[in-house]
């Protein structure tokens, strides 16, 4: 480039990263909707027929229109997305009729499932068709469950032969494997090239694939050979072959693997991306870094949910969505904490004789539960990323039994200070450090079993174990304490 045309070309002005972004353009939406319903409800308190009322509120609502759709339309897809999910249904409806259809599959790729299927129905099958036409197979497959069957086949005309076969292909992993997340776009060259031919292939793409940090090495019948990182490709001698300097020692996944090994593997080696193979051998996609971050936030999303007994749900949900999804699991602590009533009340005599015992049995167990609940988070962590195995469960149940008893011990002095404190009587609080030591042990224990026990039957380990582990703490750090109180102060 000469300087003269350097010259001409304007500074390009960095879009720097800032995660409140997204939160100011949504205020502002906000803002511009409640603005838009204001004139709305001004004009209709005006007489009914008035044309002249009619056009001033015509003319507001076009002026509206356009300043919102400007203000959406230059934001970043996923910015789009977390408006959208951020809004009630209606005006969600409204703001997505706002949106370029440039935009449209970008945001439906971005938007959360729950999302995704309400801004499907408010489009006709023409517009369905336009934004999803130029998917590539795995984004398609993406979104095949929650598009309708004719739209579906409608795409797949436009599709190639190979473009088909990997859209059904995709479609046929399950949800959580590696073949529902790979990506069918990369860069393939033989071994015996030279890295001068590669040079010169890679100059005729249009654009690399998205994450593409290393090459696939195959032979003619597409068997993975080995890698060939953009690093070495460019500071090697351009007369090289590629099979000198290719990387024969790399990591491949398979289209059934987890998603969450793929994660873990990722995570551990420091991947930007791996190739997948079939039992043959045969190089049949890859899985970058942008699929394993989508699935590390998924997981997250769905254990903190499910430790609660939730799904996932529109926070904007119909009231009885919402009832659907939270009723039986606080129907169950119901339960259960009914059970906890229950326990204390069979000790009302020891109760009344010492009052002050129904004000210490709350911290007994709460504190049994608080400490249960580490443990059970360190179990489900390790559950996974896979750390536990038959060979170091013993080992893990062991240490955490320690680890709780020696904590135990020190917060149990602090716990029986305060009960002298405030009762005067050493054997009360030497009973409050007795009960206290019994249940925190006993939300550890049920913090290892209820996580691994389920993962064992093949259940997710997170799903309504706060709710057990507090039904335990609080029934059995009843008991413990009360039965304690009932032997040796009465």
């Amino acid at each position: 480039m000469t300087q003269s045309a350097a010259a001409q070309k304007p500074p390009a002005t960095p879009r720097r990263l800032d995660p409140e972004d997204a939160q100011h353009a949504l205020e502002e939406v906000q803002e511009c909707l409640r603005r838009q319903q204001l004139v709305s409800d001004l004009v209709h308190r005006q007489e009914q027929g008035d044309r002249k009322a009619d056009l001033v509120e015509d003319l507001v609502h076009r002026q509206q229109q356009a300043e919102l759709q400007t203000l959406i339309n230059r934001l970043h897809p996923a910015d789009i997305a977390f408006i959208l999910e951020s809004l009630p249904k209606d005006e969600r409806q409204q703001v997505w009729h706002l949106v370029s259809p440039e935009h449209d599959a970008d945001v439906l790729l971005e938007v959360e499932d729950w999302v995704r299927e309400s801004l499907i129905e408010a489009m006709d099958r023409q517009d369905l068709v336009a934004a999803t036409g130029n998917m590539d197979a795995d984004e398609l497959a993406d979104l095949a469950p929650d598009l309708p069957p004719d739209v579906v086949a409608e795409v797949q005309k436009g599709l190639t032969e190979e473009e088909r076969a990997q859209l059904l292909e995709a479609m046929g992993y399950p949800e959580d494997s590696v073949g529902a997340i790979m990506d069918f776009e990369m860069v393939r060259v033989r071994e015996d090239v030279s890295l001068e031919v590669v040079l010169r292939y890679l100059r005729r793409l249009h654009e690399l694939p998205d994450h593409t940090d290393q090459i696939f090495v195959v032979d003619r019948q597409d068997k993975l050979q080995g890698v060939l990182p953009i690093a070495v490709l460019l500071v090697s001698e351009p007369d090289i072959e590629v099979r000198s300097v290719m990387n024969t020692d790399y990591l491949t996944l398979g289209p059934l693997d987890s998603d969450a090994d793929a994660a873990g593997a990722f995570e551990r080696y420091d991947l930007v991306s791996a190739p997948v193979t079939d039992d043959q051998g045969r190089l049949i996609g890859r899985v970058t870094i942008a699929d394993v971050v989508d699935v590390m936030r998924e997981d997250s999303q769905e254990q903190a949910l499910s430790r609660a007994g939730l799904q996932e749900e529109d926070i904007f949900a119909p009231v009885s969505m919402a009832l659907r999804n939270r009723a039986p699991w606080l129907l169950f602590n119901l339960c259960t904490a009914a059970t906890a009533s229950f326990v204390a009340s069979r000790f009302e005599g020891t109760v009344s004789h010492i009052v002050i015992l129904a004000f210490l049995m709350s911290i007994v167990a709460g504190i049994g539960g608080n400490s249960g609940n580490q443990t059970m988070t360190m179990i489900i962590r390790a559950l996974a990323v896979g750390r536990i195995t038959g060979r170091n469960i013993w080992q893990l149940v062991k240490r955490e039994m320690l680890v709780t008893l020696l904590v135990g011990l020190c917060g149990s002095v602090v716990a029986a200070a305060f009960a002298w404190a405030i009762s005067g009587s050493l054997s009360i609080a030497l009973v409050m450090m007795a009960a206290m030591i019994c249940n925190m042990l006993v939300g550890a224990g049920v913090g290892v079993l209820v996580p691994m026990v389920r993962a064992r039957f093949g259940k997710d380990p997170a799903i309504g174990s706060s709710v057990l582990l507090t039904f335990a703490t609080d029934s059995l750090g009843f008991f413990i304490f009360l039965g304690l109180a009932t032997i040796f102060l009465l």
